[in-house]
């Protein structure tokens, strides 16, 4: 294994490990997997994203080969695996449930798949203990199952998959057990094991802080399609439907007609509201068009602050800690406008301007996706 793998940038013109084209899996009059296209790219940690039902794991479960697909074509590494089965696709998988053995040793946990390739076994106990190092668990190799912390299992569960050098890792939602501080430590545990190992990753999850936190890019599903796919930071401030926007963080979307002047764009409402946007355009002007503004991005103010203002009524205000979630009222909008603040003085029924950076707020195609 590689200590110093190819930076997903770096791998952006090489051949695709996997490509999945027009693929569809359907079950009786419902396609889980809708025409999907999708390219992964060499040693980039790639996430699929989306709510549950959303077809996500499916992709996940015919790349690894543990269904069938009923049409299109998904190849790894060049090879058309439609006939090939699991176990000679070269590649390791862990489960939300981690699928270990409690009857058996640590050791024999990770040794099994090794074992089932028939191994030599003078090589065994080598390549479990270099496993084991990988995860930073050396020493623990005799205790059984039932002696381990959650995480320690999380631990097991990846050495396992990666003790005969898959070239592909795939995680169905391993973290999903766990509570916030383990999840959270064993994010930073799967992005510093993939700067470490020569293995491209694919990640399913629900959760969108870790799809962010781990990814190189990011699929985001819904109802067996692939929505978009990008960098977070692109599906977070640049996202392609209003369905990718409200999936990811707190997003305010507010539907309207793109209209120009001499302050710029904005998306006017039914109502008369007007919420200035970027000037970035992906919508003509005169079409239905759907505005975000970010519940962070708002701040609030005493006074107008020029086109991109708002005046409104706080309405809601709960303490969050590092933050205060308000919703405010706004005449023209047909629901509280959410934001974020780090301003926690501001009471329910006060008179207050909506501000915002233009640049941050992004216009879509109104009803698209």
């Amino acid at each position: 294994m590689s200590a110093h793998p190819m930076p997903a940038s770096d791998a952006a013109g090489q051949p695709a490990i996997v490509r999945l084209a027009g693929v569809v899996k359907s079950y009786g009059s419902h396609n889980a997997i809708d025409h999907v296209d999708l390219e992964i790219r060499p040693r980039e940690l790639f996430t699929l994203l989306g709510p549950s039902g959303s077809g996500k794991s499916t992709v996940l479960r015919a790349i690894a080969g543990l269904i069938g697909i009923d049409g299109g074509t998904l190849t790894i590494e060049g090879r058309d695996v439609r006939d090939v089965p699991t176990h000679q696709r070269n590649i390791g998988m862990v489960f939300q449930s981690l699928a270990l053995f409690p009857h058996m040793s640590v050791f024999d946990n990770i040794a099994f798949p090794l074992r089932m390739r028939r191994e030599p076994q003078g090589g065994i106990g080598r390549r479990v203990a270099q496993a084991l190092d990988i995860v930073r668990l050396p020493n623990i190799a005799e205790r059984r199952v039932h002696e381990l912390s959650g995480g320690q299992q999380q631990r097991v569960a990846l050495a396992r998959a990666l003790v005969y050098n898959p070239r592909l890792l795939l995680l169905d939602e391993p973290l999903g057990a766990l509570d916030k501080r383990l999840r959270e430590e064993m994010q930073l545990e799967i992005v510093r094991l993939h700067r470490e190992i020569d293995v491209t990753i694919i990640n399913v999850t629900h959760d969108q802080v870790e799809a962010m936190i781990l990814s190189d890019r990011v699929g985001v599903m819904n109802d067996g399609k692939l929505m978009q796919v990008g960098s977070g930071e692109t599906l977070y401030r640049r996202p392609a439907s209003r369905f990718v926007a409200d999936f990811l963080g707190r997003a305010n979307v507010i539907d309207g007609v793109l209209t120009g002047g001499p302050d710029g764009p904005a998306v006017v409402t039914p109502g008369g509201a007007r919420i200035a946007v970027t000037p970035e355009r992906t919508v003509a002007e005169g079409r239905a068009a759907t505005a975000i503004l970010r519940a962070e991005d708002i701040g609030m103010a005493t006074a107008p602050a020029g086109p991109a203002s708002l005046a409104g009524e706080v309405a809601l205000r709960l303490f969050e800690g590092e933050t205060v979630y308000y919703e405010v009222t706004a005449p023209g909008i047909d629901r509280p406008v959410r934001l974020a603040s780090r301003t926690g003085e501001i009471p329910v029924g006060a008179k207050v301007w909506l501000t915002w950076p233009r640049d941050k707020v992004w216009a879509v195609e109104a009803g698209h996706g």
